[in-house]
């Protein structure tokens, strides 16, 4: 099944209000990566954000939010929003804000 490529062209659209993203294949679609760490990405249908492993705990108490689990191995901090929680681009603005704020506490790569 490829990824959600109308989920890329509206993370494209509001991409630059980031800064300087690099867009990168993998896991099946793409992802985002801000000073060389992934920030935010899509697979099938979900957009893939990062966070902090805290972060993370509390928003998959949340609806729309469950581990990125592709391999039987959830990572921390990485989960899969279904595209319910970012139905307009405020909302998606908001998640992707999430995940660029946490790659830039990060060392660069």
């Amino acid at each position: 099944m490829p990824y959600n490529l109308d989920l890329e062209d509206r993370i494209d659209r509001l991409a630059s209000r980031f800064g300087e993203l690099t867009k990168k294949k993998m896991f099946g679609g793409v992802g985002y990566m801000l000073g060389g760490n992934m920030c935010f990405g899509i697979h099938k249908d979900y957009l893939v954000l990062r966070t902090s492993p805290e972060q993370a705990e509390k928003l998959l108490k949340k609806e729309y939010f469950e581990p990125f689990d592709i391999t039987g191995r959830p990572m921390k901090g990485w989960l899969m929003v279904s595209p319910d929680a970012a139905e307009t681009d405020e909302q998606l603005l908001d998640l992707l804000k999430l995940g660029a704020d946490y790659a830039r506490t990060l060392p660069k790569r």
